[in-house]
Formats: structure tokens, C-alpha cells, sequence
């Protein structure tokens, strides 16, 4: 039996996954352990793998491929040996469609972590909240955001970050890793507690404001909001404290819209190019 112990990351499982397939070793011979995460049967540390350049390249689906990269990223450490399970069947199993069979366990078991760490690279997509903390050298502003993933996907999020504020500079803070863009460059570094989050600043106030302007009484429906936003990310979004007081009050704000007389239309000036439209409509 051979135990791999890797870093939990797809770049390094596909290089050991390789030369196990090219050596010919069935998935109920190997033991796989990511560091931080869990082992797949008892744990005995055998010599690492090549992990060289030279290692033999697989022709796999590429659906397989972006599958692997996404559940790289969760958490538990079980997905390494599912994988391997399913690299198996495709090659010297030669089930090329294994993946369209999802009443196989392994296809289930990496489909659901596949929706689980796609809900959550959304959610921190969604709910990381920067603070401005200084000047920055080069001109730009610069600001600080915590966040507390439940799996590994600081580095898998950080092009959409890059992209979305490439006009500051920015770190966000996780207990895993930490990513910092000084506006040419990002850096990794080594995850920190929440006590090296910034405190409070003014930016806050703009975020309870935002969500007072947008929030439709309405429309509230409170465990549908709980979905999108669940409990446990409160604590670290500033509008998260007046939620409670929308929720209480939101019925006398709704008999307070129904109470507002009706806002008279207002008469459509000509034009031709509405009145093609108004035509095509009466067509």
C-alpha cells in the first residue's frame, strides 16, 4: 500500500495522479493525504512521487479537468482519492463516459463538492467588505477585507478580485491564506487570525446606507434572505447590524407604501422612434 501525502492543491494531486497511472497502480493501493486535510485509510509515509515536468501527460475529458480544479479546493481531503478512482475508470478502465454516470458514488460524492465549493467562492464574491486603512504609495488607495472561507479558495478567487478593484490597492485577510494587489502585482502570503482585521471605518456607514436604499419590505421573505446570506457571515458585513430593525419594521413600511397615492403617468412626448415600437407592439 502506498500512502501520497500532498499539498491540497490540483496542480500537485494531477502530477502524483500521473506517474500512479502511468506505474499502473490500482486506486485500492494507494492512500491518499493532503496536508491539513484528511487520509483515506490508515497513514504510513512512503517517498514522494516525481513531480517533475517530464511526467506523462493524460488524455482525459476536459469536463474531468475543470471538475478536479474546483473540488482541488475543498476542504475535507477526501476528493483526492476520488479522483483518482475516476482517472482510473477513464483510462485503463476505458470508461470514458464515467462522468455522465451519476449513480457512481465517487461521481456523486465530487458533484456535491463541486456545488458546495462553487456556492462558497460566491459567496465570499458576495460578502468580502474592504476597509480603507491608508494612502498608498503609489497614489492609490489602499484597503483591507476579512474573511473566513469554508474551503480553500483565496487563490482560485483571486482574478475576480484583481479584476473587479484593479484601481486600489487591497489585501484579503482569510485564516488559510492572504492575497495582496498593490496595482501591478499579487502576492500570497500565510493566513492570519481576525485580530490582524482592521476596525471600523467610515466606508461602513456607506454599506448601512447602500442597504437601506435597497432594502424592498415588500419583497422580504426572511429564510430566502437567510439562504442567500446565512447567519454566519453577519459578523463581518457592517450592514448586518440593522437587518434585525428592517425585519421588525418592515410591515409599518409596507402599509406606508400602500398608504402613498398613486404617482400620475406621464404623457409620452412624440417620437418617431417609439411610435415604431408602439406599432410593432400593436402587430
Amino acid at each position: 500500500m502506498r500512502t501520497i501525502t500532498i499539498e491540497p492543491n490540483f496542480d500537485e494531486w494531477r502530477n502524483n495522479a500521473r506517474h500512479l497511472i502511468n506505474a499502473k497502480i490500482h486506486p485500492d493501493d494507494v492512500l491518499w493525504s493532503s496536508l491539513g486535510g484528511q487520509t483515506e485509510g490508515m497513514l504510513k509515509f512512503d517517498d514522494p512521487l516525481p513531480t517533475d515536468s517530464d511526467s506523462p501527460i493524460l488524455n482525459v475529458p476536459r469536463e474531468f479537468v475543470r471538475l478536479a480544479e474546483t473540488v482541488s479546493c475543498h476542504r475535507s481531503g477526501k476528493q483526492w482519492a476520488q479522483l483518482y478512482q475516476i482517472l482510473w475508470a477513464m483510462t485503463h478502465g476505458k470508461d470514458r463516459n464515467i462522468m455522465k454516470n451519476q449513480t457512481h458514488p465517487a461521481v456523486r460524492a465530487l458533484e456535491q463538492m463541486r456545488k458546495t465549493v462553487s456556492r462558497d467562492i460566491h459567496k465570499m464574491r458576495a460578502f468580502v467588505r474592504f476597509k480603507k486603512i491608508k494612502d498608498g504609495e503609489n497614489g492609490l488607495e489602499s484597503y483591507v477585507a476579512w474573511f473566513e472561507p469554508d474551503h480553500l479558495i483565496v487563490k482560485v478567487n483571486t482574478s475576480f478580485f484583481r479584476k473587479r478593484f484593479a484601481g486600489m490597492n487591497w489585501s484579503i485577510l482569510t485564516p488559510d491564506d492572504c492575497v495582496h494587489w498593490n496595482g501591478q502585482n499579487i502576492q500570497f502570503s500565510d493566513g492570519v487570525d481576525q485580530t490582524k482585521a482592521p476596525n471600523d471605518d467610515e466606508l461602513e456607514d456607506l454599506w448601512r446606507a447602500y442597504y437601506r436604499s435597497i432594502f424592498n419590505p415588500a419583497r422580504l421573505k426572511i429564510k430566502m434572505m437567510q439562504t442567500e446570506m446565512p447567519k454566519k457571515y453577519w459578523k463581518n458585513l457592517p450592514e448586518a447590524e440593522i437587518i434585525e430593525e428592517l425585519i421588525h419594521g418592515s410591515s409599518e413600511m409596507v402599509m406606508k407604501m400602500m398608504a402613498e397615492k398613486e404617482r400620475p403617468l406621464k404623457l409620452i412626448t412624440n417620437n418617431d422612434y417609439l411610435d415604431k415600437i408602439h406599432e410593432l407592439n400593436r402587430d
